[in-house]
């Protein structure tokens, strides 16, 4: 597979996974493609935690809510750290989505799939924090991913995207298509 076959054919997968645990060689592949991503003024604000265990993982799941990715026999939690990169500028968000994204497609060339899940990690609960402490993450570091990765018990499900023509034009907004 290619990578624009990755690109194009990869979708989040949000079902249950089959028990089969993941090697820890291709965890390894996954989270250098996570690493190997871009890094605004190289500062490199990413760095990742592999969790095969299973009591961690039902640690993790227990504060999690609502639950996400339970079944997967492995997860990987991104974290970052907020560095100045250049004037007043911080590249993180830029970062760890550039790392998130190619750890993605890492994943699916290797069989695997997952979800990026953000939004519930990072709300005000604190869920990213928690699960932090659960995996002994210094202070100077958010936990701001979580991504379930197995092998599907079912076929990821393909969301509808909109027509190229809608949202991409050449030479000006609305342009020649």
């Amino acid at each position: 597979m290619n990578v624009l076959e990755a690109i194009l054919n990869r979708h989040s997968y949000r079902g249950k996974y089959r028990p089969d645990p993941v090697p820890r060689e291709d965890l390894v592949k996954i989270m250098e493609a996570g690493l190997a991503a871009p890094s605004g003024c190289n500062k490199q604000t990413v760095s990742l935690i592999a969790v095969d265990n299973p009591a961690v993982l039902q640690k993790l799941h227990s504060v999690i809510d609502p639950p996400v990715g339970e079944t997967a026999p492995a997860a990987i939690c991104v974290l970052t750290r907020q560095i100045i990169a250049y004037r007043d500028r911080c590249f993180a968000v830029q970062d760890y989505s550039a790392a998130i994204e190619n750890m993605l497609l890492a994943a699916f060339a290797l069989g695997y799939q997952s979800c990026w899940y953000e939004g519930h990690i990072t709300d005000e609960d604190q869920i990213g924090r928690q699960m932090a402490e659960i995996l002994n993450v210094p202070e100077e570091y958010e936990l701001i991913c979580f991504l379930p990765i197995g092998t599907a018990e079912s076929a990821p499900v393909a969301v509808k995207k909109k027509p190229f023509a809608e949202r991409a034009w050449f030479n000006s907004f609305g342009g020649e298509k």
